[in-house]
């Protein structure tokens, strides 16, 4: 129940107001935020023509916005179970036959994410001093040219590919520059990660393709096709994410291996080119062990649900690996990975290249969490 009334609700959010979806329905007549005055205890009851169940309660609920602000409805959920006291969204939906239902949409979290968003900026700033605040800059330009130039662009109809390519440096450039500061060793991080990156590109691009993944393996992908009625290029749209996912790797190998370069030229400035680059490329195999143990088990955490399923029935691993959903998860952290370990060495020539004898500003840090072993060299 809870996948199809998501569907409705997605649906009719993307699709324009004089849909069919609208004229056969008429359903949507107002989302608002409401209080739990009453719930009772939850019972648990066996959905239909299944082995699952459902836990079902009964609330009554005061409405605190809008039109009919100050009434109190009364109706069944059966999905996020609530408590007196509650804040959530309240769907109000009148049907084909002039019936009013009321449905829980989602939980107030609003709270919560201020509080938790406080203690993340006042830990940066606490730890990160001058650099954390840059570093707070260079996030909220990211997810301003996130909101502001990539999602338009896409819902606009342009190419995804170039658009996310042209996204990830803008990205990049707040991201190492507003962070690092507008110095050589920035450049040459930003020069190192963009190469990387194209490379990325490259390889994606053919084995998505060799592949033959369509990018519609998630249910939010069929239901945004539907939405826009199969106008965007979701193959594009794949390639991009995987390109975008892997930015914040890519960023931090780059960082701390110009920072690695540095720091030798700074301990001994007669050292050659040639030795420099071999020195920091045996600290760069320690960071990228640990990065691309960092990328699985990030991508694992976030499909953990998914695992648990598909762990359950009688499929061999050969052919659940096969499936869409599980092949795009797997080349998505292959290619991740691969443009992680490419950074390294990439990186690691120009800035051994470039910054010999360069006397720059010291205004360069790596991040406070790199494995930093020189004293194994």
């Amino acid at each position: 129940m809870k996948n199809l009334f998501f569907f409705l609700i997605l649906f009719i959010f993307f699709v324009p107001n004089n849909s069919f979806s609208q004229e056969l329905h008429q359903d949507i007549q107002g989302v608002w935020r409401a209080e739990v005055i009453e719930a009772s205890e939850t019972v648990r009851e066996n959905v239909p023509g299944t082995e699952a169940y459902s836990d079902i309660q009964t609330i009554k609920a005061e409405i605190l916005e809008g039109e009919r602000r100050g009434e109190v409805v009364e109706f069944e959920n059966d999905y996020i179970q609530l408590e007196s006291g509650d804040k959530f969204f309240l769907n109000y939906l009148v049907t084909i036959g002039g019936q009013e239902i009321y449905s829980v949409r989602e939980k107030d979290r609003r709270e919560s994410l201020f509080i938790l968003l406080i203690i993340f900026v006042v830990t940066i700033l606490f730890f990160g001093g001058k650099q954390g605040l840059r570093a707070l800059i260079s996030l909220v330009g990211s997810f301003f040219v996130i909101f502001y130039v990539l999602l338009p662009s896409l819902i606009s109809g342009y190419s995804p590919l170039l658009i996310s390519f042209v996204v990830s440096a803008i990205i990049l450039f707040f991201a190492i520059f507003f962070t690092h500061g507008f110095n050589r060793v920035s450049l040459i991080a930003f020069l190192g990660t963009i190469s990387a990156i194209l490379i990325t590109i490259v390889l994606t691009i053919f084995f998505v393709n060799q592949s033959a993944l369509t990018g519609l393996s998630s249910d939010e992908s069929v239901y945004l096709n539907i939405g826009t009625r199969g106008t965007l290029d979701f193959v594009g749209l794949l390639v991009g994410a995987i390109i975008i996912g892997a930015l914040g790797a890519l960023d931090d190998i780059a960082v701390t291996q110009v920072a690695v370069v540095r720091e030798l030229y700074a301990t001994n400035k007669n050292l050659k080119i040639k030795e420099v680059y071999n020195k920091a490329i045996r600290v760069g195999k320690e960071h990228v062990g640990a990065l691309v143990n960092t990328l699985v088990l990030a991508y694992t955490g976030a499909s953990l649900p998914l695992l648990l399923w598909f762990s359950q029935t009688d499929a061999g691993f050969l052919n659940i690996i096969n499936r869409e959903i599980f092949a795009t998860e797997i080349i998505r952290t292959l290619l991740g990975s691969i443009g992680l370990i490419l950074t390294v060495p990439i990186t690691t020539y120009f800035a051994a290249r470039f910054l010999k004898n360069y006397e720059g500003g010291d205004n360069f840090e790596a991040h406070s969490h790199s494995h930093h072993h020189i004293k194994k060299i």
